[in-house]
C-alpha cells in the first residue's frame, strides 16, 4: 500500500548552492540548483519513510506548519 504525504519544502540559497528543508520532519538536503535541492530533499524524505519506525514517524511528524511572512522594525 502506498501512502502519500503532502509536505512543505523551504528552499534557501546558501553560498553557491541551495538548502532544502522539510519543517514537518526537520529533514534537510542540498543541491546546486533549486530543482536539485528539491529532488534531493524528496529522496531524503522517501528514505526516511522507508527506514523509520512508525513510532519515530509519529514522534517527528509535525502536523501543523504555518509559513508566513512577518514585518520586523529595526531601529
Amino acid at each position: 500500500m502506498t501512502t502519500t504525504h503532502h509536505l512543505t519544502a523551504l528552499i534557501e540559497r546558501d553560498g553557491n548552492g541551495y538548502v532544502a528543508l522539510c519543517p514537518e520532519l526537520d529533514i534537510a538536503s542540498q543541491g546546486d540548483t533549486v530543482e536539485e535541492g528539491q529532488r534531493n530533499l524528496k529522496e531524503a524524505l522517501e528514505l526516511f519513510f522507508e527506514e523509520a519506525s512508525p513510532a519515530e514517524i509519529k514522534e517527528r511528524l509535525h502536523s501543523e506548519i504555518y509559513v508566513t511572512r512577518i514585518e520586523v522594525a529595526v531601529a
